[in-house]
């Protein structure tokens, strides 16, 4: 499997190898055709030089012994072998052997040389001159004229092509130096760019790794030279982790204070009942003990109810509109807190009830919105002192209703306000104290109303405690 790092470097390093490549090989053939377009052109300057020195002679201007002699340093201080044939193309001359050369009296026998020549007035080549040189050569050759214009000779100049090969070999060398430098600075540029582009990537990797085994406190540790890709998925991340590492948390505190309030009633029916049968309960006392079991066991039916409330929920994600109906609120709460009557003479409660003197509709699942209502009010009458005071608003805000159940009592502490909704949390941390209910009748509120899409909110201060929850208002 290749790496982050390898698909980063081992493309560009062959990109960058290929380059060189192909810009040697387009160097190779611009700078072998300039030198060889420099060569022709001074070998042509040349062969034009001593063909204007040959015309002189052969129009009888100078003797011949000037003529060699100037023929001679010429061809030298050009550094080139210079012949001056006649127009049929006999050799007359060499320049090598201005005395006498073993090639004279030889003819040129390519006649479509020699009337290129006489044609286009200069032939340039590279090659073997047959007949002359054995050796590759670059070769200019020009015809003699007189002052009428007529032919009399022809000036061959020519010099070996290896004698350009160490300027040529040279220029290579320099640009092969240069590029190779180049390709090693880019290869180590992308190297360290490769290997920093990876690096969170692994380190990314290996979080990952410990918190799939189970190291949930596990994140990645953002650094300024991230990309901003590579910041944005780190964040992700680390956001996904400590939405799982909450929620594993949650999960073990459920089952813990599940376990737990599962286990005083279930200790409670199993001892009672293992009394009434061992006799360690009398008979006339076993009518009082069956009624606490039956009790507990009302009990655990409440709370296996309410858990199965709440996963239907869940689950819905939110609550159909098939089974929303059109309902007065004021009636509805109405006749929740008629339900609690007894309870509220009991504790001669002040009952403050205010709400618009017209029926005030809503849309939502009234059984629902019944069950919030009563767990409400339920909540603040069970929290509020003896004659003490516990209020019922409805009010009308823009397109919704605003539900109001409050309470006297102690206030609640502020690091509690955010944790009133969740399961099985009380404010009471001795659960034994509160027998009447579980934790659970705030969180199906909260369920409750988050899914129809609305809000609740709770507030806490001067031993008065509010809760607020809202409703469409479809009047």
């Amino acid at each position: 499997m290749k790496t982050t790092f390898g698909r980063l470097f081992i493309p560009v390093a062959i990109i960058l190898l290929v380059i060189l490549l192909l810009m040697s090989l387009c160097f190779r053939g611009l700078s072998r055709s300039f030198l060889e377009d420099q060569v022709l052109d001074r070998l042509s300057q040349d062969a034009k030089s001593i063909a204007d020195l040959a015309g002189i002679y052969l129009d009888g201007s100078i003797t011949y012994p000037e003529f060699l002699g100037n023929f001679t340093v010429a061809a030298r201080l050009s550094q080139t072998d210079a012949v001056l044939c006649s127009p049929s193309g006999e050799l007359l001359l060499c320049s090598d052997a201005p005395l006498g050369c073993r090639h004279q009296g030889s003819v040129i026998q390519d006649r479509d040389y020699l009337d290129r020549v006489l044609t286009q007035g200069e032939a340039r080549d590279t090659g073997v001159v047959a007949g002359l040189y054995e050796d590759v050569r670059y070769v200019v050759c020009v015809p003699v004229t007189d002052v009428f214009g007529s032919v009399t000779g022809l000036v061959m100049v020519s010099q070996p092509q290896a004698a350009t090969s160490p300027l040529m070999q040279s220029l290579l060398d320099i640009y092969l130096g240069i590029s190779v430098l180049m390709v090693v600075i880019c290869v180590a540029v992308t190297y360290f760019f490769a290997r920093r582009q990876s690096k969170p990537l692994q380190e990314l990797a290996r979080t990952a790794n410990a918190f799939g085994h189970g190291d949930l406190t596990a994140r990645v540790h953002l650094d300024g030279n991230y990309s901003q890709e590579i910041e944005e998925l780190a964040l992700a991340f680390n956001n996904m982790a400590s939405f799982l590492e909450k929620s594993e948390y949650q999960r073990q505190e459920f089952v813990a204070n599940v376990s737990h309030e599962l286990k005083t009633p279930m200790t409670t029916i199993s001892g009672y009942i293992d009394g009434m049968l061992d006799g360690t309960i009398p008979p006339q006392r076993q009518e009082h003990y069956m009624r606490i079991v039956s009790d507990e066991t009302k009990r655990l039916n409440r709370l296996v109810r309410s858990m199965l409330d709440i996963s239907r929920l869940q689950d819905q994600g939110g609550i159909p509109e098939e089974k929303k109906t059109r309902f007065d609120l004021e009636e509805c709460a109405g006749q929740v807190l008629i339900t609690f009557e007894q309870k509220i003479n009991a504790k001669r409660l002040n009952v403050e009830v205010e709400m618009p003197e017209h029926p005030v509709f809503t849309h939502a699942n009234q059984d629902y919105i019944t069950q919030v209502i009563y767990n409400l009010l339920d909540n603040g009458v069970k929290f509020c002192p003896e004659e003490g005071r516990l209020g019922l608003t409805i009010r009308e805000g823009g397109n919704k209703i605003y539900v109001t159940i409050a309470n006297e009592g102690e206030t609640i502490p502020p690091e509690e306000l955010p944790l009133v909704f969740d399961r099985f949390h009380k404010i009471d941390k001795s659960r034994s104290q509160n027998r009447e209910g579980w934790g659970l009748g705030l969180y199906i509120v909260k369920t409750i109303v988050c899914s129809h899409g609305e809000d609740i909110s709770v507030s806490s201060k001067d031993g008065r405690t509010e809760f607020t929850f809202t409703l469409p208002l479809v009047n």
